[in-house]
């Protein structure tokens, strides 16, 4: 960046769009400039994918990088931060089943040794004081996974220092955080496109309703609505993923409540123990895509249309639930681990959008090609867990700036690629549960 903006217009109010927001207003470089954030949904937008009962805090990774980047934003979240029930540190255990994927198991595997070598947990028992518990077998899991009632894998290990978080409380939290500074103008509006200037710039955006928001730099933070506003198209994708809940009893919330997080590579899905006597069961898998044929957000004048996904949320479509296959895909893994809730209806369902990359690293980065335009996003699913500290290091990148060895290896991972992919549409090729390829209209054809 060449000089300080005068003002920053921020489309977005998720976690990387509120958390920039609120690290600009602690910069000094940035005490003059004017600050505007849009969101198109009142505060909290509840389709966004930041917006929900609950998130897994973890540094297990195993990219280092990350775990490091994480290992931040957990000592935040053990502070007031996290207070009020917004962080429970109840422990994270990965578990493997006897027919995994080389990929799940390199991923558990790898996630293992870093923060073991990298960020210096110690090995043992819990009650001993230690830090991480290796489950070399079936008996071990169930040790620490048997209220349950039901299978529970092979192998893992719980990381005793991770954790979940009340995700809506979180990011509220975040919101007052930034409201309270005094610098921060938050508008409720819904954007119609980016205002791009003789093909080689971005002044700001023009809203549905006509009016336009000028500013020297745009942020754009729209997570998986981007692809609506820039080509994105072998860059990032909007992926629907599946979230169902039960309600639990008092009894059931007392003994399932005091379990671990827990990530089940052998399904591709994770439970977070229960809140306010709701269980939460979710997979991180390929998702589903949801394919439009849109005008290029780039020319909208030009009459040249692009494919690509994009979310559906219920602000689009009054009840909407999930597809037959999700509905199956959850019940088959709800009757093995946790049987007593295999017949119970559920008490919601939902599809979350990630914005996914073809490696899930993120997207932070100037845009190539127009002058004014910065890109926050592709989150890929676990984005959250680093709200307490995004917003810093994406005004690092803002400002080209490497504070620490760490920062300088996040800017190369989360730069702008040089090539494309081949395939205009993203199914991240990282540890996914679910069957790859699904479009979500034929899903719910069927």
């Amino acid at each position: 960046m060449s000089s300080i903006p005068s003002s920053i217009l921020i489309v977005g109010s998720g976690v990387f769009g509120l958390g920039t927001a609120y690290a600009l207003t602690q910069r000094p470089e940035f005490k003059d400039t004017k600050i505007t954030l849009l969101e198109r949904l009142q505060f909290p937008a509840h389709d966004a994918s930041s917006v929900d009962s609950s998130r897994i805090i973890r540094a297990d990774y195993p990219d280092a990088a990350y775990s490091r980047l994480a290992a931040e934003a957990l000592q935040i979240w053990r502070g007031d931060f996290g207070a009020d029930g917004r962080y429970n540190e109840s422990g994270l255990c990965i578990v493997l089943g006897k027919s995994d994927s080389e990929l799940g198991k390199a991923y558990m595997e790898g996630s293992l040794k870093n923060v073991q070598e990298k960020l210096g947990l110690k090995v043992g028992r819990r009650e001993e004081g230690g830090q991480l518990t290796v489950l070399e077998n079936e008996a071990a899991v169930k040790e620490i996974l048997g209220s349950m009632g039901g299978e529970v894998g092979q192998s893992g290990y719980v990381n005793w220092t991770s954790g979940w978080a009340n995700a809506e409380a979180g990011l509220t939290h975040m919101r007052k955080l930034a409201e309270a500074t005094g610098r921060i103008e938050f508008r409720t509006a819904e954007i119609k496109r980016l205002l791009f200037e003789d093909g080689s710039a971005v002044e700001g955006a023009e809203l549905v309703d006509g009016q336009t928001v000028k500013a020297d730099l745009t942020i754009l933070a729209t997570g998986a609505w981007s692809p609506k506003f820039i080509d994105l198209r072998g860059i990032a994708s909007a992926s629907g993923q599946v979230l169902s809940y039960f309600k639990v009893s008092k009894e059931e919330q007392a003994r399932l409540g005091g379990n671990p997080a827990l990530l089940d590579e052998s399904y591709g899905f994770y439970i977070i123990p229960p809140l306010e006597g709701e269980l939460k069961i979710a997979r991180h898998g390929y998702g589903y895509a949801n394919l439009q044929t849109i005008p290029h957000p780039e020319r909208p004048d030009s009459g040249e249309t692009i494919i690509v996904s994009l979310p559906r949320t219920k602000e689009d479509v009054h009840g909407l639930g999930v597809p037959p296959e999700a509905e199956q895909g959850c019940r088959e893994f709800v009757a093995s681990r946790i049987p007593d809730l295999a017949d119970r209806p559920f008490s919601k369902t939902r599809i979350c959008w990630y914005t996914d990359t073809p490696n899930s690293d993120w997207l932070i980065d100037h845009h190539p090609k127009y002058n004014g335009l910065f890109v926050a996003t592709g989150g890929s699913g676990h984005g959250y867990k680093f709200l307490p500290v995004i917003g810093e290091r994406v005004v690092d990148v803002l400002l080209r700036q490497d504070r620490d060895e760490l920062g300088a290896e996040l800017r190369k991972k989360w730069k702008w690629p040089e090539k494309r992919h081949a395939s205009d549409h993203i199914w991240t090729d990282d540890w996914r549960g679910g069957r790859k390829g699904m479009i979500l209209d034929e899903e719910f054809a069927k």
